[in-house]
C-alpha cells in the first residue's frame, strides 16, 4: 500500500473554506469515477493552518491511473482553482505502508 499526503499551508484564517472545498473535490472525484480512501486533517499543534489530505491506494500505477480522470474534470478544475487561492504553499509526501 502507498501512502500520500498532500500537505498544504494555507492563508491566514482559510481552513474552514479549505475543508469544504477538499470534500466537495473529494465528490467530484468520486463522481468522475476515483475511487481512493482518502482522509482530510487539520493541525493540532505546530504550524497553524495545516491541512492535510492523506490517499491510500495500492500501488503508484492505482494512484497514476486515477489522476486524468480528476484532473480532466471541468468541475473540479474550478474547484481546484479555488483551492488553490487559499494556499500560500504545500508539500507532497509519498510512503509505502509497512504495517
Amino acid at each position: 500500500m502507498i501512502v500520500v499526503r498532500n500537505v498544504f499551508r494555507l492563508k491566514f484564517v482559510k481552513s474552514k473554506e479549505a475543508v469544504a472545498l477538499l470534500k466537495e473535490g473529494i465528490a467530484i472525484q468520486r463522481r468522475a469515477g476515483v475511487e481512493m480512501k482518502q482522509r482530510i486533517m487539520t493541525d493540532l499543534v505546530g504550524t497553524f493552518y495545516t491541512l492535510v489530505l492523506e490517499l491510500t491506494v495500492p500501488n503508484m500505477a492505482e494512484l497514476e491511473a486515477n489522476m486524468p480522470k480528476a484532473l480532466g474534470d471541468r468541475d473540479w478544475q474550478a474547484n481546484y482553482q479555488k483551492f488553490s487561492a487559499i494556499v500560500e504553499s504545500g508539500y507532497r509526501e509519498i510512503f509505502t505502508l509497512i504495517e
